[in-house]
């Protein structure tokens, strides 16, 4: 968190007083010309399972929240991901070696949640043998939640949407990091319990996947 914080301030997102109160993060404008084409970010788009022992930068966090999930038309609210029905369901939370936070899509800005690195809970569930550690040596997890509450009804159907919204959302970090020379993995193994206690999520609140974020090892 304090790195998040100090990156904060040294791109003027604002002032350290502000950075101490409140411990959330004003992310700087996303990069929209970065990148390569399209069809060349999906020849290029692998899953890898590896990364550089680097912090991810305060710039490159911001173009990827708002790839994934961000505001693409501000005058109707509109989002770089279709969700179903348009019920916008997708939250993306920000896991780090020392915060969790809540993308704030609205304003482009990180939501403090909690406090400490809880990136062992992405790894999957308590049992060593199917624990996938390396998710945690990723400076940064994306974790997308869907609150089916947004829907207005129930049922498997409705299962269905959230878990076709996430996978969007999944899609559009894979293609970012792609685009852009970053490395991620989707994943749907994860300690949902956990996570449950964690971010005090609702029973509408469905865990569903998760993509690790950082820079290819050399």
């Amino acid at each position: 968190m304090k790195k998040l914080l100090l990156a904060a301030v040294a791109a003027g997102c604002m002032s350290l007083a502000e950075a101490q109160h409140t411990k959330d993060v004003s992310l700087p404008l996303p990069d929209k010309n970065r990148g390569v084409s399209v069809m060349k970010a999906l020849s290029q788009r692998m899953s890898v399972r590896e990364c550089a022992q680097k912090d991810l930068s305060l710039s490159d966090l911001s173009d990827v929240l708002w790839a994934a999930n961000g505001v693409n038309r501000p005058d109707e609210g509109r989002r770089t991901a279709p969700s179903a029905l348009n019920k916008q369901d997708i939250d993306v939370y920000v896991f780090t070696d020392e915060a969790v936070y809540l993308y704030d899509y609205a304003h482009h800005a990180l939501k403090h949640c909690v406090d400490g690195d809880w990136r062992q809970l992405l790894a999957g569930p308590p049992s060593p043998a199917r624990a996938q550690d390396f998710v945690k040596a990723f400076p940064v997890i994306l974790l997308f939640v869907s609150d089916m509450e947004r829907f207005g009804m129930s049922g498997e159907r409705v299962k269905l949407m959230a878990a076709m919204d996430a996978g969007i959302v999944s899609q559009n970090v894979s293609l970012f990091c792609a685009a852009t020379g970053l490395c991620t993995v989707p994943r749907a193994s994860m300690d949902a319990d956990g996570i449950r206690k964690l971010l005090k999520l609702s029973d509408s609140q469905l865990p569903l996947m998760n993509n690790p974020v950082g820079y290819p090892k050399e």
